[in-house]
Protein backbone atom coordinates (compact mmCIF):
# COMPACT_ATOMS: atom_id res chain seq x y z
CA UNK A 1 0.00 0.00 0.00
CA UNK A 2 1.08 3.36 -0.97
CA UNK A 3 2.52 5.55 2.12
CA UNK A 4 -0.25 8.28 1.41
CA UNK A 5 -3.08 6.00 1.37
CA UNK A 6 -1.74 5.03 4.66
CA UNK A 7 -1.74 8.57 6.03
CA UNK A 8 -5.15 8.96 4.92
CA UNK A 9 -6.40 5.56 6.51
CA UNK A 10 -4.96 6.62 9.81
CA UNK A 11 -6.60 10.37 9.33
CA UNK A 12 -10.06 9.19 9.08
CA UNK A 13 -9.41 6.20 11.43
CA UNK A 14 -8.08 9.26 14.06
CA UNK A 15 -11.45 11.43 13.02
CA UNK A 16 -14.01 8.91 14.12
CA UNK A 17 -12.33 7.81 17.61
CA UNK A 18 -12.33 11.34 18.60
CA UNK A 19 -16.10 11.91 17.63
CA UNK A 20 -17.23 8.56 19.12
CA UNK A 21 -14.93 9.78 22.38
CA UNK A 22 -16.78 13.39 22.34
CA UNK A 23 -20.06 11.67 21.69
CA UNK A 24 -19.38 9.19 24.92
CA UNK A 25 -18.56 12.41 27.31
CA UNK A 26 -21.64 14.43 26.79
CA UNK A 27 -23.25 11.30 27.39
CA UNK A 28 -21.46 10.19 29.85
CA UNK A 29 -21.58 13.47 31.64
CA UNK A 30 -25.21 13.07 32.33
CA UNK A 31 -24.62 9.56 33.19
CA UNK A 32 -22.31 10.77 35.40
CA UNK A 33 -24.76 12.78 37.60
CA UNK A 34 -27.69 9.87 38.01
CA UNK A 35 -24.78 7.50 39.26
CA UNK A 36 -23.47 10.44 41.33
CA UNK A 37 -27.01 10.56 43.07
CA UNK A 38 -27.61 6.65 42.98
CA UNK A 39 -23.69 6.67 44.85
CA UNK A 40 -24.69 9.28 47.59
CA UNK A 41 -28.37 8.68 48.09
CA UNK A 42 -28.77 5.17 46.89
CA UNK A 43 -30.40 2.52 49.38
CA UNK A 44 -27.78 1.62 52.22
CA UNK A 45 -25.31 4.32 51.40
CA UNK A 46 -27.25 7.77 52.93
CA UNK A 47 -29.92 7.64 56.13
CA UNK A 48 -31.91 10.75 56.60
CA UNK A 49 -33.19 10.33 59.79
CA UNK A 50 -29.26 11.11 61.14
CA UNK A 51 -28.40 14.81 61.19
CA UNK A 52 -25.06 15.62 59.60
CA UNK A 53 -21.88 15.74 61.53
CA UNK A 54 -21.15 18.84 63.67
CA UNK A 55 -17.74 21.59 63.16
CA UNK A 56 -15.00 20.09 61.46
CA UNK A 57 -16.94 16.85 61.22
CA UNK A 58 -16.99 16.15 65.06
CA UNK A 59 -19.98 14.42 66.32
CA UNK A 60 -19.64 16.04 69.37
CA UNK A 61 -20.86 19.31 67.90
CA UNK A 62 -23.96 20.95 67.20
CA UNK A 63 -24.71 20.94 63.39
CA UNK A 64 -24.86 24.68 62.25
CA UNK A 65 -27.92 26.02 60.12
CA UNK A 66 -27.57 29.37 58.07
CA UNK A 67 -30.39 31.17 57.18
CA UNK A 68 -31.53 33.71 55.12
CA UNK A 69 -34.55 35.12 53.44
CA UNK A 70 -36.35 37.20 50.71
CA UNK A 71 -39.69 39.02 51.47
CA UNK A 72 -41.63 39.28 48.13
CA UNK A 73 -44.62 41.14 49.86
CA UNK A 74 -46.80 42.15 53.13
CA UNK A 75 -50.60 41.78 52.18
CA UNK A 76 -52.46 43.26 55.43
CA UNK A 77 -51.58 44.06 58.78
CA UNK A 78 -55.08 43.09 60.81
CA UNK A 79 -55.61 45.48 63.79
CA UNK A 80 -58.31 43.73 65.15
CA UNK A 81 -57.19 40.03 65.29
CA UNK A 82 -53.52 41.40 65.61
CA UNK A 83 -51.90 39.54 62.93
CA UNK A 84 -50.23 40.26 59.34
CA UNK A 85 -49.43 38.16 56.08
CA UNK A 86 -46.51 37.63 54.51
CA UNK A 87 -45.05 36.47 51.23
CA UNK A 88 -40.94 34.65 51.28
CA UNK A 89 -38.86 32.50 50.03
CA UNK A 90 -37.03 31.04 52.56
CA UNK A 91 -33.32 29.51 52.55
CA UNK A 92 -31.32 27.24 54.95
CA UNK A 93 -28.01 25.92 54.34
CA UNK A 94 -26.22 23.34 56.45
CA UNK A 95 -22.71 21.15 55.40
CA UNK A 96 -23.47 17.42 55.12
CA UNK A 97 -20.22 15.59 54.12
CA UNK A 98 -22.30 12.41 53.71
CA UNK A 99 -23.12 14.39 50.19
CA UNK A 100 -19.67 15.06 49.10
CA UNK A 101 -19.05 14.43 45.43
CA UNK A 102 -16.78 14.73 42.28
CA UNK A 103 -17.10 17.73 40.43
CA UNK A 104 -15.70 16.18 37.39
CA UNK A 105 -13.10 19.24 37.05
CA UNK A 106 -15.25 21.70 37.56
CA UNK A 107 -17.46 20.86 35.24
CA UNK A 108 -20.18 19.87 37.86
CA UNK A 109 -21.52 22.93 39.80
CA UNK A 110 -24.37 21.35 41.84
CA UNK A 111 -26.80 18.77 41.79
CA UNK A 112 -30.70 19.70 42.14
CA UNK A 113 -33.35 17.69 44.02
CA UNK A 114 -36.86 18.37 44.64
CA UNK A 115 -38.14 15.84 47.01
CA UNK A 116 -36.86 17.51 50.46
CA UNK A 117 -37.46 13.85 51.87
CA UNK A 118 -33.96 12.24 50.09
CA UNK A 119 -31.74 14.74 52.42
CA UNK A 120 -32.06 15.48 56.29
CA UNK A 121 -33.86 18.27 56.93
CA UNK A 122 -33.49 20.99 60.25
CA UNK A 123 -37.27 20.63 61.53
CA UNK A 124 -37.88 24.59 61.41
CA UNK A 125 -41.32 25.36 62.32
CA UNK A 126 -42.40 29.22 62.82
CA UNK A 127 -43.70 29.79 66.17
CA UNK A 128 -45.97 32.83 65.88
CA UNK A 129 -47.08 31.40 63.22
CA UNK A 130 -51.30 31.23 62.37
CA UNK A 131 -51.89 29.76 59.27
CA UNK A 132 -49.40 28.94 56.32
CA UNK A 133 -49.17 27.11 52.86
CA UNK A 134 -46.56 26.15 50.07
CA UNK A 135 -47.27 27.09 46.34
CA UNK A 136 -47.50 24.38 44.00
CA UNK A 137 -48.69 26.02 41.14
CA UNK A 138 -46.94 25.03 38.25
CA UNK A 139 -44.90 23.11 39.96
CA UNK A 140 -44.20 22.81 43.83
CA UNK A 141 -41.85 26.28 44.70
CA UNK A 142 -39.06 24.42 46.27
CA UNK A 143 -35.61 22.68 45.32
CA UNK A 144 -32.23 21.31 47.37
CA UNK A 145 -28.51 22.29 45.59
CA UNK A 146 -26.21 19.67 46.39
CA UNK A 147 -22.70 21.10 46.29
CA UNK A 148 -19.77 19.12 45.72
CA UNK A 149 -18.06 20.14 49.01
CA UNK A 150 -21.47 18.64 50.66
CA UNK A 151 -23.11 21.83 51.27
CA UNK A 152 -26.75 21.98 51.03
CA UNK A 153 -28.76 24.36 50.21
CA UNK A 154 -32.93 24.51 50.60
CA UNK A 155 -35.48 26.91 49.18
CA UNK A 156 -38.79 26.90 49.30
CA UNK A 157 -41.92 29.74 49.11
CA UNK A 158 -44.25 29.89 51.18
CA UNK A 159 -46.89 32.51 52.51
CA UNK A 160 -47.85 33.04 56.03
CA UNK A 161 -49.96 34.68 58.21
CA UNK A 162 -48.28 35.30 61.63
CA UNK A 163 -49.22 36.96 64.93
CA UNK A 164 -48.31 40.58 65.89
CA UNK A 165 -49.42 41.71 69.07
CA UNK A 166 -50.05 45.10 69.32
CA UNK A 167 -50.58 48.61 71.50
CA UNK A 168 -52.81 50.65 70.13
CA UNK A 169 -52.20 53.67 72.80
CA UNK A 170 -50.87 55.67 70.05
CA UNK A 171 -53.67 54.58 67.53
CA UNK A 172 -53.99 56.30 65.08
CA UNK A 173 -50.11 57.86 65.56
CA UNK A 174 -48.75 54.59 66.26
CA UNK A 175 -46.06 52.36 65.23
CA UNK A 176 -45.84 48.68 65.22
CA UNK A 177 -43.35 45.82 65.52
CA UNK A 178 -44.56 42.60 63.78
CA UNK A 179 -41.68 39.69 64.42
CA UNK A 180 -41.47 37.07 62.32
CA UNK A 181 -39.97 33.66 64.35
CA UNK A 182 -38.01 30.52 63.60
CA UNK A 183 -36.94 28.00 66.09
CA UNK A 184 -36.03 24.21 66.28
CA UNK A 185 -39.14 21.99 67.63
CA UNK A 186 -37.22 18.52 68.65
CA UNK A 187 -33.29 19.46 68.60
CA UNK A 188 -31.39 21.26 71.48
CA UNK A 189 -28.60 23.56 71.13
CA UNK A 190 -26.23 21.04 71.64
CA UNK A 191 -27.68 19.20 68.08
CA UNK A 192 -28.42 22.34 66.19
CA UNK A 193 -28.06 25.60 65.72
CA UNK A 194 -29.70 28.01 63.53
CA UNK A 195 -28.09 30.90 62.07
CA UNK A 196 -28.45 34.23 60.27
CA UNK A 197 -26.16 33.92 56.81
CA UNK A 198 -23.38 36.89 56.98
CA UNK A 199 -23.84 39.62 54.81
CA UNK A 200 -27.65 40.79 54.31
CA UNK A 201 -29.37 37.87 55.63
CA UNK A 202 -33.21 39.23 55.01
CA UNK A 203 -33.51 41.12 51.62
CA UNK A 204 -37.09 43.34 50.97
CA UNK A 205 -38.55 43.16 47.32
CA UNK A 206 -37.84 47.12 45.83
CA UNK A 207 -41.51 48.95 46.05
CA UNK A 208 -43.11 47.20 48.89
CA UNK A 209 -46.64 49.40 48.96
CA UNK A 210 -49.00 48.49 52.20
CA UNK A 211 -52.20 50.25 51.99
CA UNK A 212 -52.06 52.49 55.91
CA UNK A 213 -48.29 51.47 57.01
CA UNK A 214 -44.79 52.05 55.86
CA UNK A 215 -41.88 49.48 56.24
CA UNK A 216 -39.45 51.61 57.66
CA UNK A 217 -36.39 48.99 58.73
CA UNK A 218 -36.46 45.53 59.97
CA UNK A 219 -33.67 44.21 62.89
CA UNK A 220 -32.74 40.69 63.05
CA UNK A 221 -31.77 38.59 66.12
CA UNK A 222 -31.99 35.97 68.31
CA UNK A 223 -34.33 34.71 70.52
CA UNK A 224 -33.45 31.37 71.96
CA UNK A 225 -35.72 29.62 74.51
CA UNK A 226 -35.08 27.15 77.45
CA UNK A 227 -37.62 24.94 78.63
CA UNK A 228 -37.90 21.74 81.16
CA UNK A 229 -36.57 19.39 77.94
CA UNK A 230 -33.53 21.69 77.10
CA UNK A 231 -32.87 25.06 74.84
CA UNK A 232 -33.77 25.26 71.65
CA UNK A 233 -32.31 28.05 68.51
CA UNK A 234 -34.39 30.66 67.71
CA UNK A 235 -34.16 33.03 65.33
CA UNK A 236 -36.17 36.23 64.55
CA UNK A 237 -37.02 39.31 62.23
CA UNK A 238 -38.66 42.15 63.76
CA UNK A 239 -40.65 44.41 61.38
CA UNK A 240 -41.18 47.70 62.01
CA UNK A 241 -43.83 49.75 60.45
CA UNK A 242 -45.21 52.75 60.83
CA UNK A 243 -49.57 53.48 60.35
CA UNK A 244 -49.43 56.07 57.76
CA UNK A 245 -51.53 59.12 59.17
CA UNK A 246 -53.26 60.91 56.08
CA UNK A 247 -55.85 58.12 55.69
CA UNK A 248 -57.41 58.77 59.15
CA UNK A 249 -56.66 62.47 58.67
CA UNK A 250 -59.48 62.64 55.98
CA UNK A 251 -61.40 59.97 57.24
CA UNK A 252 -61.70 60.67 61.07
CA UNK A 253 -59.83 64.14 62.44
CA UNK A 254 -61.42 66.62 59.91
CA UNK A 255 -64.82 64.75 59.83
CA UNK A 256 -64.98 65.20 63.87
CA UNK A 257 -63.66 68.76 63.41
CA UNK A 258 -66.46 69.48 60.96
CA UNK A 259 -69.49 67.89 63.22
CA UNK A 260 -67.84 70.08 66.40
CA UNK A 261 -68.26 73.43 64.36
CA UNK A 262 -71.78 72.71 62.93
CA UNK A 263 -72.94 71.71 66.34
CA UNK A 264 -71.70 75.76 67.03
CA UNK A 265 -73.93 77.23 64.25
CA UNK A 266 -77.02 76.69 66.95
CA UNK A 267 -75.58 79.57 68.97
CA UNK A 268 -76.15 82.00 65.83
CA UNK A 269 -79.55 81.05 65.27
CA UNK A 270 -82.80 82.94 67.07
CA UNK A 271 -83.66 81.64 70.95
CA UNK A 272 -87.22 81.24 69.67
CA UNK A 273 -85.93 78.79 66.77
CA UNK A 274 -86.69 75.58 68.94
CA UNK A 275 -86.95 73.14 66.68
CA UNK A 276 -84.10 74.40 64.40
CA UNK A 277 -81.53 73.96 67.30
CA UNK A 278 -83.27 70.91 68.47
CA UNK A 279 -82.66 68.48 65.01
CA UNK A 280 -79.10 70.74 64.77
CA UNK A 281 -78.28 69.23 67.88
CA UNK A 282 -79.41 65.95 68.09
CA UNK A 283 -78.62 65.40 65.16
CA UNK A 284 -74.58 66.22 65.06
CA UNK A 285 -74.93 64.13 68.58
CA UNK A 286 -76.60 60.95 66.86
CA UNK A 287 -73.89 61.51 63.73
CA UNK A 288 -71.10 62.21 66.32
CA UNK A 289 -71.84 58.52 67.93
CA UNK A 290 -72.12 56.81 64.81
CA UNK A 291 -68.34 57.92 63.70
CA UNK A 292 -67.23 57.15 66.60
CA UNK A 293 -68.96 52.96 67.06
CA UNK A 294 -67.69 52.88 63.62
CA UNK A 295 -63.87 53.54 64.87
CA UNK A 296 -64.42 51.31 67.48
CA UNK A 297 -65.84 47.92 65.71
CA UNK A 298 -62.70 48.22 63.54
CA UNK A 299 -60.35 47.94 66.59
CA UNK A 300 -60.05 45.32 69.52
CA UNK A 301 -62.12 45.70 72.67
CA UNK A 302 -58.90 47.28 74.68
CA UNK A 303 -58.59 47.72 78.55
CA UNK A 304 -56.80 50.72 78.25
CA UNK A 305 -57.59 54.38 76.24
CA UNK A 306 -56.06 55.02 72.83
CA UNK A 307 -55.38 57.92 71.61
CA UNK A 308 -58.72 57.82 69.19
CA UNK A 309 -60.67 57.36 71.66
CA UNK A 310 -59.63 60.66 73.96
CA UNK A 311 -60.25 62.69 70.28
CA UNK A 312 -63.82 61.04 69.65
CA UNK A 313 -64.77 60.97 73.23
CA UNK A 314 -63.93 64.60 73.81
CA UNK A 315 -65.53 65.61 70.17
CA UNK A 316 -68.46 63.73 72.06
CA UNK A 317 -68.63 66.22 74.49
CA UNK A 318 -69.01 69.38 72.58
CA UNK A 319 -71.60 68.29 70.67
CA UNK A 320 -73.21 66.93 73.69
CA UNK A 321 -72.74 70.25 75.05
CA UNK A 322 -74.01 72.39 72.68
CA UNK A 323 -77.21 70.69 72.88
CA UNK A 324 -77.22 71.46 76.80
CA UNK A 325 -76.24 74.84 76.38
CA UNK A 326 -79.76 75.55 74.27
CA UNK A 327 -81.59 73.71 77.01
CA UNK A 328 -80.26 76.18 79.12
CA UNK A 329 -80.96 79.35 76.70
CA UNK A 330 -84.49 78.34 76.64
CA UNK A 331 -84.67 78.06 80.56
CA UNK A 332 -82.97 81.32 81.18
CA UNK A 333 -85.48 82.86 78.09
CA UNK A 334 -88.89 80.68 79.55
CA UNK A 335 -87.93 82.55 83.11
CA UNK A 336 -87.47 85.45 81.36
CA UNK A 337 -90.52 85.22 79.90
CA UNK A 338 -92.32 84.77 83.63
CA UNK A 339 -90.76 87.07 85.02
CA UNK A 340 -92.10 89.90 82.45
CA UNK A 341 -95.40 88.49 82.68
CA UNK A 342 -95.29 88.91 86.64
CA UNK A 343 -94.20 92.63 85.60
CA UNK A 344 -97.04 93.10 83.22
CA UNK A 345 -99.08 91.98 86.23
CA UNK A 346 -97.52 94.23 88.83
CA UNK A 347 -98.29 97.38 86.64
CA UNK A 348 -101.79 96.64 85.71
CA UNK A 349 -102.40 96.29 89.28
CA UNK A 350 -100.75 99.52 90.53
CA UNK A 351 -102.26 101.27 87.17
CA UNK A 352 -105.91 99.94 88.34
CA UNK A 353 -104.61 101.60 92.41
CA UNK A 354 -103.84 105.00 90.88
CA UNK A 355 -106.94 104.85 88.72
CA UNK A 356 -108.83 104.26 91.78
CA UNK A 357 -106.58 107.32 93.72
CA UNK A 358 -107.62 109.50 91.30
CA UNK A 359 -110.92 108.68 91.43
CA UNK A 360 -111.21 109.14 95.33
CA UNK A 361 -109.53 112.45 95.19
CA UNK A 362 -112.03 113.56 92.51
CA UNK A 363 -114.77 112.84 94.72
CA UNK A 364 -113.52 114.15 97.70
CA UNK A 365 -113.07 117.37 95.82
CA UNK A 366 -116.87 117.41 94.59
CA UNK A 367 -117.48 117.21 98.40
CA UNK A 368 -115.77 119.85 99.44
CA UNK A 369 -116.87 121.93 96.43
CA UNK A 370 -120.44 121.58 98.12
CA UNK A 371 -119.71 123.02 101.15
CA UNK A 372 -117.89 126.07 99.52
CA UNK A 373 -114.26 125.47 100.77
CA UNK A 374 -111.09 124.51 99.26
CA UNK A 375 -108.98 121.70 99.37
CA UNK A 376 -105.17 121.91 99.79
CA UNK A 377 -102.62 119.90 98.23
CA UNK A 378 -100.62 117.94 100.83
CA UNK A 379 -97.37 118.48 101.44
CA UNK A 380 -96.59 114.26 101.39
CA UNK A 381 -98.02 112.47 98.67
CA UNK A 382 -99.64 109.60 98.70
CA UNK A 383 -97.06 106.81 98.34
CA UNK A 384 -98.73 105.56 95.72
CA UNK A 385 -98.27 108.20 93.49
CA UNK A 386 -96.48 107.43 90.85
CA UNK A 387 -94.39 111.25 90.70
CA UNK A 388 -93.39 111.22 93.84
CA UNK A 389 -91.98 107.38 93.37
CA UNK A 390 -89.82 108.55 90.18
CA UNK A 391 -88.31 111.64 92.82
CA UNK A 392 -87.44 109.06 95.43
CA UNK A 393 -85.85 107.03 92.18
CA UNK A 394 -83.96 110.13 91.04
CA UNK A 395 -82.90 110.78 94.79
CA UNK A 396 -81.52 107.40 94.85
CA UNK A 397 -79.71 106.80 91.62
CA UNK A 398 -77.60 110.39 93.12
CA UNK A 399 -77.17 109.49 96.13
CA UNK A 400 -75.46 106.25 95.31
CA UNK A 401 -71.70 105.83 95.27
CA UNK A 402 -70.36 105.29 91.26
CA UNK A 403 -69.51 101.78 90.51
CA UNK A 404 -65.78 100.25 89.36
CA UNK A 405 -66.53 99.73 86.02
CA UNK A 406 -65.95 95.68 84.90
CA UNK A 407 -65.02 94.41 81.69
CA UNK A 408 -67.08 91.77 81.28
CA UNK A 409 -70.12 93.64 81.61
CA UNK A 410 -68.74 96.11 79.24
CA UNK A 411 -67.45 93.49 76.64
CA UNK A 412 -71.32 92.07 76.96
CA UNK A 413 -73.17 95.23 76.41
CA UNK A 414 -71.79 96.21 73.32
CA UNK A 415 -73.46 92.48 71.93
CA UNK A 416 -77.31 92.85 70.71
CA UNK A 417 -78.90 91.11 73.63
CA UNK A 418 -82.29 92.77 73.76
CA UNK A 419 -85.37 90.44 73.73
CA UNK A 420 -87.83 89.72 71.19
CA UNK A 421 -90.44 91.46 73.12
CA UNK A 422 -90.53 94.72 74.15
CA UNK A 423 -90.86 94.37 77.65
CA UNK A 424 -88.97 96.18 80.49
CA UNK A 425 -86.31 93.79 82.06
CA UNK A 426 -85.87 93.13 85.49
CA UNK A 427 -83.09 93.08 88.25
CA UNK A 428 -80.10 92.60 85.94
CA UNK A 429 -81.47 92.25 82.73
CA UNK A 430 -83.51 88.59 83.11
CA UNK A 431 -84.48 88.83 79.60
CA UNK A 432 -81.10 89.38 77.91
CA UNK A 433 -79.74 86.26 79.86
CA UNK A 434 -80.23 83.85 77.61
CA UNK A 435 -79.06 86.09 74.80
CA UNK A 436 -75.87 85.99 76.76
CA UNK A 437 -75.64 82.87 77.02
CA UNK A 438 -74.97 82.39 73.07
CA UNK A 439 -72.71 85.37 73.09
CA UNK A 440 -70.35 83.87 75.81
CA UNK A 441 -70.70 80.51 74.02
CA UNK A 442 -69.64 81.69 70.68
CA UNK A 443 -66.46 82.89 72.06
CA UNK A 444 -65.78 80.00 74.62
CA UNK A 445 -66.38 76.71 72.52
CA UNK A 446 -64.03 77.30 69.69
CA UNK A 447 -61.41 78.94 72.52
CA UNK A 448 -61.79 75.50 74.56
CA UNK A 449 -61.95 73.16 71.12
CA UNK A 450 -58.58 74.99 70.56
CA UNK A 451 -57.12 74.61 73.05
CA UNK A 452 -57.48 71.15 73.04
CA UNK A 453 -56.26 70.24 69.88
CA UNK A 454 -53.00 72.55 70.84
CA UNK A 455 -52.84 69.93 73.67
CA UNK A 456 -53.73 66.88 72.03
CA UNK A 457 -51.30 66.76 69.17
CA UNK A 458 -48.41 68.22 71.29
CA UNK A 459 -48.80 65.51 74.23
CA UNK A 460 -49.27 62.42 71.47
CA UNK A 461 -46.71 63.80 68.94
CA UNK A 462 -44.24 63.92 71.54
CA UNK A 463 -45.38 60.66 73.06
CA UNK A 464 -44.28 59.11 69.32
CA UNK A 465 -41.12 60.62 69.12
CA UNK A 466 -39.83 59.65 73.01
CA UNK A 467 -40.99 55.92 71.96
CA UNK A 468 -38.86 56.29 68.43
Amino acid sequence: MAPGHVFWAIFYFACLCSASLANNAKVNFREKEKKILDQILGAGKYDARIRPSGINGTDDKATQVFVNMFLRSISKIDDYKMEYSVQLTFREQWLDERLKFDDIGGRLKYLTLTEANRVWMPDLFFSNEKEGHFHNIIMPNVYIRIFPYGSVLYSIRISLTLACPMNLKLYPLDRQVCSLRMASYGWTTADLVFLWKEGDPVQVVKNLHLPRFTLEKFLTDYCNSKTNTGEYSCLKVDLLFKREFSYYLIQIYIPCCMLVIVSWVSFWLDQGAVPARVSLGVTTLLTMATQTSGINASLPPVSYTKAIDVWTGVCLTFVFGALLEFALVNYASRSADRAADMHRENMKKKRREMEQASLDAASDLLDTDSNATFAMKPLVRHPGDPLALEKLRQCEVHMQAPKRPNCCRSWLSKFPTSPLKKVPCLGRGQCSRSKRIDVISRITFPLVFALFNLVYWSTYLFREEEED
